[in-house]
This record gives structure tokens, sequence and C-alpha cells, in this order.
């Protein structure tokens, strides 16, 4: 702001139609008055005046009340006028004046002020009326409804404009900030934002109420924003849930009426029953938290926890600000898998099967050995696959399925059963560019790698060429020499390797392509990486191989020549499938929802932890993959659900479409909460909802309000209002649905009651 305090001087004078010297200027920062700001040369910036902050203006009166001048000589060291003033608090978001986007004045800047002022006259607050002095700051009759005010967007703040039109039209918000908050910033709060948070929406609320329809800018409250958010600065697209659950936490925080948190060590549950438990939890909890946020917002479920391996339960009573529900509900997950031979009898083939999405590793192996109809002297060998070579095997039955993301790339080796067994992988290197056969820098890794299990003490290079022999066999094309395995009599089960050393030829001139008289494959240069990190030819002769101590798996390279390539279906192992590939699912009609109980239900549904999040087991003394169960216990005024429609893995994310069918009225949750001391029907009723449209690359935000006065559906579309009909509310653009309890319910309480009395006019669960 470059503008000087003269300039500010001047467009103050015009608004109240007075003269230069009967104006004096204070920086009000944080409504408190700080210094006088009579250097006229000075810029805003350099006068320390933030955008959007509030100035006080004291206009100098004679004894009488009258308007007088000698403003700029009456200033006495203490900083206090010797003649009689009149201060008026300007908000440029009500004044004419704009400290936000420079010194100007709107089309209805006010010149109406009356030349006499009562002595008295003081605007305590910026929140105050400003448009009753000026008197022409609207153009709307007062019989218009209130809360039809749009908000302008600052470059892709339409998540922002969603979530905080949600918030503001949340009746108990409204009315709670439309009074006097103040007295319950919490202004020491270590974990808050030094009430200022709380201001700055509280003021962008008022604005959105105040009659007129005229769009606001949100500028200073997401300036406020982003000074405790930074994640929100910028002009990047942003998720509205995590705005919301930003929001509501700060704000929490910055009207917390517990000034000293307690320490409160929590008890063992000891067989008490749950009743007695949850109440002591909520009781704690509201001695540290206690706002109206968790008055208005905040419920408690009940948390199980059960050790597999002893048995231990353990029960908990949390509080939670919102639900989140999976759109995802089925038991089960399909996963796809590339199974290899290393025997040479069939083809790669990739599989898709379907396992319980909470199973473990051997619930999949068991699926794959179902699919490729595994023998009893086989097994599968599961491995992931990253760089076009084996990231890890795995070999843990009890591993969870949850742990192995959609975007991951699996391989099921078929081999025998053996004992000291070492695992031969052979990794395929192609050759690039025009470099030499023996330049390293002439090849790249590609492909799937090829496994095969030897015996450990009778590995020799004979027997290495001969398992790779047999499992390139399959993929031999029509330009080979012979186009079945039963032609080749190097697949034989009594005659392993005997013919096939011949056939594998490590020759120095790859373009030199000549079949052996066996009738077998191309030339193929193999290597291997010694423990000199040297590479090493595997030779023709048959030799014992030297294998590194105690290693159970070596590692060999394929370098596949151009002409090599085109003598094999190399396309079998080239393309390796995700384990499951998203695809955008189709819109369901409205005749086959999917239901917001469904996803009710799968969000209580018993399932293991996450591996991250282990559980330590106090009976075992150890950390233990419990499996976990929520209940409902304690329901708010106002329930917020956030519907997880995005998906995000290491490399991709995606939006789920779904078409969720969520009742408008009559959301009936009385089945779902698991205290059933209070005989009243838990009954919710939707009044909001944030949507998103497109994709998450180029999505929009919008949020549908109900005015209760109205009776009336709106849609806000930043700071486009339109009025739309019940029926059109339901999409499947649905992001975030708020209910608040109706109104025969609106008293009902489950449990104790969250705080002590307190003099409002909403009711208390």
């Amino acid at each position: 702001m470059q503008e000087t305090v003269g300039e500010l001087h001047k467009k103050t004078s015009e608004v109240f139609d007075l003269p230069l010297d009967q104006v004096c200027i204070w920086d009000y920062y944080g409504q408190q008055k700080h210094t006088l700001m009579d250097n006229m040369d000075k810029t805003l910036d350099d006068a320390n005046i933030q955008m959007d902050q509030d100035i006080l203006v004291e206009i100098l009166t004679d004894g009488n009340g009258t308007i007088d001048g000698g403003c700029a000589t009456s200033l006495q060291e203490n900083g206090c006028m010797e003649k009689d003033s009149v201060s008026l608090i300007l908000d440029p978001s009500h004044s004419s004046l704009s400290v936000a986007e420079g010194l100007s004045t709107n089309n209805y800047a006010s010149r109406s002020c009356s030349s006499e002022f009562s002595q008295s006259q003081y605007l305590a607050s910026p929140s105050s009326d400003l448009d009753n002095l000026h008197g022409t700051n609207t153009i709307t009759t007062r019989s218009a409804p209130l809360g039809l005010i749009g908000l302008l967007n600052l470059g892709n703040t339409c998540f922002m404009n969603s979530a905080i039109q949600c918030l503001v039209h949340t009746p108990e918000f409204a009315r709670y900030f439309r009074e006097d908050y103040r007295q319950e910033i919490n202004w020491q709060n270590p974990l808050g934002m030094v009430g200022e948070l709380a201001l700055a929406f509280g003021e962008l609320l008022r604005k959105l109420w105040a009659p007129g329809r005229t769009p606001v800018s949100p500028r200073p409250f997401k300036t406020k924003l982003a000074r405790f958010a930074p994640q929100f600065s910028g002009n990047n697209q942003h998720d509205s849930q995590e705005l919301l659950a930003f929001l509501l936490d700060g704000l929490h925080e910055d009207l917390n009426r517990v000034k000293h948190k307690p320490y409160i060590k929590s008890k063992d549950t000891d067989g008490r029953p749950d009743e007695e438990v949850a109440d002591e939890f909520w009781a704690n909890h509201i001695a540290r938290n206690d706002s109206i946020i968790v008055d208005v917002c905040q419920g408690q479920y009940k948390s199980t926890l059960v050790c597999p391996v002893c048995g231990k339960i353990s029960v908990t009573f949390d509080p939670f600000m919102y639900l989140s529900l999976p759109l995802q509900s089925a038991s089960a997950r399909t996963m796809t898998v590339v199974v290899l031979t290393s025997d040479g009898s069939t083809l790669p083939t990739t599989c898709t099967v379907s396992v319980p999405k909470q199973g473990r590793c051997r619930d999949l192996i068991q699926a794959l050995s179902n699919a490729c109809s595994l023998k009893n002297e086989e097994k599968l060998l599961l491995a992931e696959i990253r760089g076009h070579s084996v990231h890890q095997l795995l070999e843990d039955p009890l591993m969870l399925l949850s742990t192995i993301k959609d975007d991951d790339h699996l391989v099921a080796y078929k081999i025998p059963k053996l004992m000291n067994t070492v695992y031969l992988q052979f990794v395929h290197h192609r050759q690039v560019g025009s470099g030499n056969i023996n330049s390293s820098m002439a090849w790249e890794t590609y492909g799937i790698p090829l496994l095969a299990s030897v015996s450990k003490d009778e590995i020799t290079v004979g027997l290495i060429r001969e398992r790779l022999q047999r499992m390139l066999t399959p993929m031999l094309g029509s330009d080979g020499t012979y186009s079945s395995r039963s032609s080749d009599p190097c697949i034989t089960d009594g005659d392993q390797g005997k013919s096939s050393e011949a056939c594998l030829i490590s020759g120095e001139n790859q373009n030199d392509q000549q079949h052996c008289n066996t009738k077998s494959t191309c030339n193929m240069h193999i290597q291997y990486i010694d423990e000199n990190d040297t590479w090493v030819d595997l030779s023709l002769e048959d030799k014992l191989f030297a294998l590194p101590r105690l290693s159970t798996s070596l590692i060999l390279f394929i370098n596949w020549s151009r002409n090599d390539m085109k003598k094999y279906d190399t396309y079998h192992f080239e393309n390796h499938p995700e384990v499951f590939k998203y695809t955008p699912a189709p819109k369901r009609s409205r005749n086959e929802p999917l239901s917001l109980y469904t996803c009710l239900d799968a969000f209580l549904r018993e399932e293991p932890l996450v591996p991250e999040d282990m559980w330590y087991c106090p009976s075992c003394k150890e950390q233990r993959q419990a499996s976990k169960k929520l209940d409902l216990w304690r329901l708010p005024e106002v329930l917020v659900i956030h519907l997880k429609r995005f998906s995000f893995s290491r490399s991709t994310k995606h939006k789920l479409e779904t078409f969720v069918n969520f009742p408008i009225h009559d959301l009936d949750l009385t089945n779902y909460v698991a205290h059933k001391k209070g005989s009243q029907r838990q009954m919710y009723e939707l009044y909001a909802l944030s949507n998103h449209y497109g994709s998450m690359a180029s999505g929009h935000y919008t949020a549908h309000i109900k005015l209760l006065d109205e009776n009336r559906w709106y849609n806000f579309d930043d700071n486009h209002i339109s009025p739309i009909n019940e029926e059109d509310v339901k999409s499947a653009a649905a992001y975030v649905l708020f209910y608040r309890r109706t109104r025969e319910n609106a008293s009902a309480s489950i449990g104790v009651e969250s705080s002590a009395n307190k003099n409002y006019t909403f009711g208390k669960r």
C-alpha cells in the first residue's frame, strides 16, 4: 500500500464532508488505540497499516458538540485532545474507504453525516452498524431476506467460499457471532490464533448477514487464514473439507472458555459400565475444551480395540468433530497379478481375483492358487516389482492386503517346492542406441523379471541356462525355429539341460544369429555382478557356480538384442498391469444409489488397524495389529458428514463420482447410537452442503444452502446466488453434508450435558 497518510486524510474528510484540519486518524489495530497518524508524507506501509484493518477517526468539536477546527494543534503530549472530540471506528468493509484495494470511495459514499455530534457518541466496535449512520450504503429494502450475499472469488478460492457459506449459515453460529462473542475470546491460548481467526470469521459472518446483496470480498479473512495456515496461502485450489477441519479446530481454540487447561490423568475402565466411563471421558474433555464449537459440532464415539494375540479389550470414548465416511462399501477387493511359471508349461497369465478387503496375504495366494490350478508339488511366490526387478518377496502369510497399494505391480511365480533353494532372478536388458553389445551404456531394463528356483548345492552355469531356456520356450514366435513345446528336446522331464547347453550361446557377435542343431532358441548373452561389483559373462562351460556365501538369490541379466526380440513374443512380459487400474465408475442411476446408511455401516464396521497404526497391548507389552470397532455414542446438534470422494496412492489420485442417496429430511440415526439411555429418536435434517464438480485437477466448489426462515434452497456459486428446487440438492457432487438436529429433538440429551448451564438460546445435547 503505497498511498500516503495524507491521501487517507483527504479521503476521510471527503466522506464526512469536513475540512482536513477537523479530522484526526489513529492506528486502531486489534481494537486498541495506537499511534496518531499525523505524518502526512508516510506511506500506509511505513505507518504499519495492515490490509483491511480498522482505523479510528476523531472529529474535533467545540464544547457544545459543534464541529470545530484545529485538530492538528490541539494534541497534548499524552495524545489526548484539548477540545472535545467524536470518535468513529471505520471498518473498511462497512465504510466507503478501502485500505485493502487502495484508497477509493464507492458509489454510495455518504456525505450525510451531521455536523453536530453528541460528545458521548462512540461506535464501540467495527461491527457497529455504520450503515445506520451513513444511511445510504444499501439499496435493498428491509423486507428483503438476509443471508443472500455471495463471496468474491479471489483466484481459486471457491473451496473457501463454499466452506464459509456452510458455516455462516449454521443457525447456531450465525446467532453467536452476530451477538457479542468477543467476551469469550481466549486471547492467551497457546493453541489458538490470539483471537484473530475468530475476529476475522466473526466480521466476515456479520458482513454476509448484513442487509443488501453486494458481494463481499473475503480477502481480509484469507489474509488472516494464510497467516496461521500457510498451506491455504497463494492461489492454489484446496480441499473444502480440509479447510473446514482447520476452521472448526481454530475457532474452538480461539473461543475456548477454559483459560488454563487442567492436567487430567485417564483412569482404567476396570470393567465399569460404558455409561459411567463415557461420561467420565466427556467430562474430562469438557474440562479442557469448552467452546461454541464443542457445544454445537462435537460428538463422541466409542472405540474398541481387541488384541489378536491375547484378546485384551481396550475401550475409549473419544470426541469427534465430523464423520468421514467411505464410499466404497464393498467388503471385497479385486487384485490383478501376473502369474509366471518356471517350468515353461504356460505363457505368463494375468489373473484378477477377488479377496477380502481386510484380508491377508494368504487370502490372495489362495485365490491365485485356485485360479491357476496350482499342483500339490508347487507353490506360489508373491513378489512386488519395482523398476523391472523384484523389490521384495511377500512371504509373510499374515501381511495385510491393505498394505498393497492400487498402483503396485505384483507377480506370482509358480515354482516347485524344494529344500535349500536359491532363487534365480532374470532381469531383462534390451539394446538401445547403437552402442557395442558389451557396453553397459547400450542397455536398459524393461519388462517383468523371470524367476526360477534351483537347489543350492547343484547350481551350475548349464543349469542356469537350462532354467532360462525352459521359461522362454513358450514365448517363441512364429519366426522361431520351432513353434510348440513338444518339439523342444530341451524340455523333457528326464533330460534337463543335456542338450540345452548348446542352445544358449554367449557369443560376441549378436548380429550373426544362427540356429543351433538342436532346434533351440537364438543366442542369449547372460551376465551377473559378482561380489566385487564386476560384470561377469557366463561361459558355455558347465561348471559349478561360485555362489556368494549365505545368498538365497542371484540376480542375472539377459541382454536382449534387437534380433533376439524378433524371435520371441516378448510382449508377454513387457506390459505389467497395476494391482487395480482405476477407471471412472459409471454414474449410479437414482434407482440404484449408494445409501448414506450403507456408508455409515462401512464406517462403523470392525477392521484391523493398518501397520503404521499398531497398538501397544498393555497385556502383551508389545505392538499389536489390533482390530478396531467404532460406535456412535453421543451425537452433536450439528452433524457434519464428509464423503471421502478423493483417493490417493503413491503416484495417482482420483475422485469417486459415486452418487450417494442422502436424506434431506428425517436422517434417522437412532439405531446407530450404541448408548440407548435416551428415549427420543435421533433425527436430523439437511440444511447445507459443499459440492465438488469436475476432476481433482480442474474442479469447482459450490454450496447448497437452505434459508430456514424462508424454507427455501439456494445455490451459492461464489458471488452468484440463485434459488434451486429441493429435488436438485442431491447430486454426485455432494461432498460435505451439514445436518441439524430437528426441532422436536433439539433439546434431547444423550448422557451428560456438554458443559455447565450456559445462557444460550439454542439447545444443548
